[in-house]
């Protein structure tokens, strides 16, 4: 069974805008049986107003899919937090999970959010920011893979020190409460030891994901509280669209 995590960018090259088709290209590339997807648009001009969800979806042959926003809205522009019940057509962006298999059982997480803007303090001297935290979401599917049925979750965490681990151990605390064995997969804004350690998971796949150019740190991962769950192949192939690089497991069972 292959699980990959890729932060898309919403579907951007760096420096050469939003083009489908190598969407389409890249996800059909890492042939997918499971896909979790980050930073994804619903709606949103900036992206052709294409649902990059359903295009993915139909690129890997998904039977299943799920988008789930955090943002009502346009990153960097007019937004605010969804709900949930935003109205088809609107403007949408955050997370998304996929899969050949079928679903019995869907799952959201609103995740903690920092409720106020506060200064974040930046190498170098005077250097600070303003922050207005995103509001962060986790989707967790039950699936019927050919390793039995598993609970598999999706998130993209704050890029927050200390926050992300707050969010990374809610988190696990929902995932673990549901059927096992349990995959958790995404963008967790952590390097690989923390997000171990803040999940109490371990990872199926250890590579360095970010910047992709010329990558120095693993953010994105796929980690399991399953002893039997192995990884006999693991891949971060370079993509025509993102800053990261999307990473690709290939998992079965010892």
């Amino acid at each position: 069974m292959r699980v990959a995590t890729f932060n898309i960018l919403h579907g951007r090259t760096v420096g050469d805008g939003v083009m489908l088709d190598r969407l389409r290209a890249c996800i059909r590339e890492l042939d997918p049986d499971v896909l979790a997807l980050q930073e994804v648009d619903c709606d949103q001009e900036r992206s052709g107003n294409a649902d990059l969800t359903a295009v993915a979806a139909e690129a890997m042959g998904a039977v299943t899919h799920r988008f789930v926003a955090a943002i009502s809205g346009t990153p960097g522009a007019t937004w605010m937090a969804a709900t949930g019940d935003e109205q088809p057509g609107t403007a949408a962006y955050g997370i998304a999970l996929l899969s050949r298999f079928p679903a019995e059982h869907w799952q959201v997480v609103r995740l903690p959010r920092i409720p106020t803007r506060f200064p974040m303090y930046l190498p170098g001297p005077r250097r600070v920011m303003i922050v207005d935290e995103e509001p962060r979401a986790a989707v967790i599917a039950q699936l019927d893979t050919p390793l039995g049925t598993m609970s598999v979750a999706n998130t993209h965490l704050s890029f927050v020190p200390g926050w992300n681990r707050h969010q990374l151990r809610g988190l696990a605390r929902d995932l673990l409460a549901m059927p096992g064995p349990h995959l958790l997969a995404g963008d967790l804004n952590l390097t690989g030891r923390p997000a171990a350690r803040w999940s109490g998971m371990r990872p199926l796949a250890v590579a360095k994901t970010f910047p992709s150019p010329i990558p120095d740190r693993q953010l994105d991962h796929v980690l399991t509280d399953d002893p039997t769950l192995r990884a006999h192949r693991c891949a971060t192939p370079r993509a025509a669209l993102s800053d990261h690089l999307p990473l690709v497991v290939d998992i079965d069972r010892s």
